[in-house]
């Protein structure tokens, strides 16, 4: 019977006379297949079970406790098929090899067990990629590829066009026609803005002969304060932002979270460059020059940026069932964010295992955690609470301290007056007894109470009235108690002009504490096994040749680990961040990104439709300084992006999804357009900008609405009046995890756990409704009919011209004046039956006919499908 090693040198002979033939290889056939399913138990753990190594394929031959598990050229002699069929191993029903898999691995048995290459003498503990997994397009350096030539090149603006129209041509097909310069304009608007365009900007582009007038509009929206509060809507996605902790039923507010927010709009409109952007968001706390206790206002910027870290769901602040599980958690969900955000990849299938598709460890997992590890610190734990930092500079401690002196001049005096006015009562009082005890009743009034003796304590039991105290003196002088409250007030106002105390939620490391990063076995906290250091994945270092995260910084007093993963993530050898941004750019852009799955680049996701493509964009975004403004001029001033809705059936059959970019998607509008859009149209949007979030409320029937309950009144129902705050962006509305704005929630605003890796519109009967009904949608309706009568008070036919060009961004057709006109008509005559809408005596109805009838048309189109949507 031929030996094991025998088997072995034979099958590692034959491998290498099969080397590079175009037949079934393990490395790109099988293990795969093996590391999702089996790797678990046969590979990744310090003891394999039953003795066998599915990593080689020179240990299956030599096989385990119960002998080879492969012959090679005879699956069905072998032990490995014969476990696999009989569904005995893997032994959880739930990771059984599914039939095609289990083919391909008899396939592959049957045709030799070959290796693509010959295979690594020891694998040792060393984490063993492939080259196969080494050459996923992912992890392969960024160069800027030749842009290709086309035959229509009179189609291309820009090289963007270049590389789409290649493709389309390649299949026989060109661009679609430009759109209208009125469904470009509000296509523009709503995705730079997330407004409704202004009027004029269509005009002239309609009039102006100036061919640059596109572009100048593209940058003059750019310019636009909007800007940021769409696009940094995009990013607090991603970056998990919320207003509240989560985690729990109680998700505790986060009353300091909008600083975060207002930082992101304000570094979208400022045009921060984004690798700025990323060093600020991860690093700002070791970018800060200023001391903690007298920050300047930069370096509060820069401490607010590290919000996004703080992001993740933190219930670690109240009562949980397990505390260590909790911080764990949040460290876990904020790794998350960070590497689904900037670099494309599932990083947490690695936190309790190898991960079962990409070429990334535990230990990788680990070691990336390292990173974070010295400002979290699970056993040194900070709550949300203590990791505030008063934003009190020197300045105010100082003046705080002049206007307290100031106080305390008025509290004495207060005082004075007070110990005046109750020994004067007191005295009025004792007059009232007997005089052979007012020397004992003077005793007792001048003896503190807790040590007064029997005699005195009987005294005042017998003349209560004796008892004169600051508490009680009103009863006896309501004049002196109410001239001693004036006093008081005096002094209270004093102390309000102290500076208000504020703080920002930000992530800071303590010099000096690094605590040691272990990984947890099976990811269980309470399992550490060996001690790692901080590090970025080892694919990429294999694939970039970029230098390690150092284990602690030589000219900081802190870690410098998150400064330095900064710095290793927006370095151009790096082959993710680059294209993980600007692939999320594209996809807000045309609706779908060049990679359809955001966060996952891996083996699981799909690949690009448009590598090249990708890769251009990426490299231009890198030289031109991370600049966001100039991808999107580039985007938004290529034809591809200028193009009408897709209406070419041909095209349809060939490319169902429109992966080609042979025309524009119809795309929904979200649900902070909608009600932006809503409020704008009405008249009623509230400009401002920044600062506290606007927050919500359940009303009487249990919706979440933009409101304050007047917790006071006493009444249920009873709201404190916003003063206009309700009417504001919806950007600054707060974003609770357990209460989502119900008519934001009907229109898929994401839920925050953690965060949102794409936008996902749906359509339901839920959403029509609705709009039918919403008291919301009536108010808006109502409010720009009135708007329309003020403006064209004696002319119908030109309002609902208007309503038009407000709602739908385009010039009404005869056809659809005619219609709208006898609409309006036949609900107004309605009207006028209807008890509410006629007058009472000499009282008016509350609103006429003609103003309530045109509110319904408004409605009307309010909710259509031509607002909700994009052309």
């Amino acid at each position: 019977m031929m030996s094991r090693g025998i088997a072995a040198a034979l099958l590692i002979a034959f491998v290498g006379n099969c080397y590079a033939q175009d037949e079934f290889h393990f490395e790109t056939d099988v293990r795969g297949i093996f590391k999702k399913h089996c790797f678990h138990c046969h590979g990744e753990e310090e003891t394999v079970e039953g003795g066998l190594d599915l990593r080689l394929v020179r240990r299956m031959v030599e096989g385990g406790d119960s002998g080879s598990a492969i012959i090679a050229g005879k699956p069905d002699e072998s032990l490995i098929v014969e476990r696999l069929e009989s569904r005995e191993m893997p032994p959880d029903e739930s990771k059984q090899l599914s039939p095609d898999e289990l083919a391909k691995v008899k396939r592959w048995i049957a045709g030799g067990a070959t290796t693509a290459r010959p295979e690594p003498e020891t694998i040792g503990s060393e984490y063993l990629i492939t080259d196969e997994e080494r050459s996923h397009w992912a992890y392969q350096p960024i160069k800027r590829p030749e842009v290709p030539a086309v035959q229509h090149a009179e189609s291309v603006a820009n090289p963007i066009d270049a590389f789409l129209l290649a493709k389309l041509e390649k299949h026989g097909h060109q661009f679609s026609p430009k759109g209208t310069p009125d469904r470009l304009t509000r296509r523009l608007s709503l995705d730079l803005l997330g407004l409704p365009p202004e009027e004029e900007w269509t005009a002239e582009l309609q009039t102006s002969e100036d061919p640059a007038q596109w572009s100048k509009l593209v940058d003059q929206l750019l310019a636009s304060p909007h800007y940021g509060e769409r696009w940094g809507r995009h990013w607090l996605d991603v970056a998990g932002y919320a207003d509240s902790e989560g985690y729990s039923d109680v998700d505790a507010d986060r009353p300091y979270a909008w600083r975060y927010r207002d930082y992101v709009i304000r570094a979208f409109n400022e045009g921060m460059p984004f690798n700025q952007f990323i060093r600020e968001q991860l690093a700002g706390d070791e970018l800060i020059s200023s001391p903690l206790n007298d920050l300047s206002l930069q370096d509060v910027e820069l401490l607010a940026a590290t919000g996004f870290l703080r992001m993740a769901p933190d219930g670690t602040g109240g009562a949980v069932d397990d505390a260590q599980q909790a911080r764990n958690d949040t460290i876990a969900d904020t790794i998350h964010i960070v590497s689904s955000s900037l670099m494309s990849i599932t990083l947490s299938c690695a936190q309790c295992h190898d991960h079962r598709y990409d070429p990334i460890s535990q230990a990788d997992y680990f070691r990336f955690r390292a990173i974070f590890d010295p400002a979290f610190d699970w056993q040194k734990w900070k709550n949300p609470k203590q990791r505030l930092i008063s934003l009190y500079t020197d300045d105010d401690r100082k003046a705080a301290a002049e206007i307290e002196e100031k106080a305390k001049v008025l509290d004495a005096a207060v005082a004075e007056k007070r110990k005046e006015f109750i020994q004067k009562t007191f005295d009025e009082q004792l007059a009232k007894i007997p005089a052979e005890m007012h020397e004992l009743a003077r005793a007792a009034f001048a003896a503190d109470a807790k040590t007064r003796t029997p005699e005195q304590k009987d005294i005042f039991k017998k003349h209560p009235n004796l008892n004169v105290s600051a508490g009680s003196l009103y009863l006896y002088n309501q004049k002196a108690a109410d001239e001693l409250k004036k006093m008081q007030q005096e002094a209270t106002d004093v102390r309000n002009t102290k500076p208000k105390q504020e703080y920002v939620r930000a992530l800071t490391e303590t010099p000096g504490q690094i605590p040691t990063t272990r990984l947890f076995y099976r990811g269980d906290y309470a399992q550490p096994k060996q001690e790692l250091t901080p590090a970025g994945l080892s694919i990429v270092r294999q694939a970039s040749g970029l230098p390690e995260i150092p284990v602690r910084s030589s000219n900081l007093p802190t870690s410098g680990r998150r400064l330095a993963l900064a710095d290793y993530l927006t370095d151009p050898k790096h082959p993710l961040t680059a294209r993980a941004i600007m692939n999320r750019v594209w996809m807000h852009h045309f609706g779908a990104g060049l990679v359809t799955t955001p966060t996952d680049f891996g083996v699981l996701g799909d690949a690009p439709t448009h590598p090249e493509l990708l890769d251009w964009l990426a490299a231009e975004f890198i030289e031109s300084g991370w600049d966001m403004k100039h991808m999107h001029r580039l985007i938004l001033n290529s034809n591809a992006w200028r193009q009408e809705v897709r209406n070419n059936t041909a095209l349809q059959e060939q490319d169902p999804d429109n992966h080609w970019y042979g025309g524009a998607r119809l795309r929904r509008l979200d649900a902070e357009a909608i009600r932006d859009s809503l409020l704008t149209i009405s008249g009623e949007l509230n400009p401002k900008q920044f600062g506290p979030a606007v927050p919500v409320m359940p009303d009487v029937v249990g919706r979440i609405v933009v409101g304050q309950e007047n917790t006071d009144a006493g009444r249920p129902g009873q709201v404190i009046d916003m003063k206009g705050e309700d009417l504001r962006r919806s950007v600054y509305i707060q974003v609770r995890r357990s209460q989502p704005l119900s008519m934001m929630e009907t229109f898929d605003q994401p839920a925050m756990s953690p965060n949102c890796d794409q936008r996902r519109p749906s359509t339901n009967a839920t959403q029509s409704l609705m709009m039918l009904n919403s008291v919301e949608l009536i108010d808006r309706s109502r409010k720009a009919a009135a708007k329309l009568i003020k403006e064209f008070p004696e002319d119908s036919k030109r309002r609902i011209e208007s309503a038009w060009r407000q709602v739908y961004g385009r010039a009404i057709e005869e056809e659809e004046v005619a219609g709208a006109q006898a609409f309006v008509q036949q609900v107004t005559e309605n009207l006028k039956t209807q008890a509410d809408y006629q007058a009472k005596g000499d009282k008016p109805p509350a609103r006429s006919p003609d103003e309530e009838s045109l509110a319904v048309l408004c409605q009307v189109l309010l909710s259509s499908n031509e607002f909700l949507y994009v052309q």
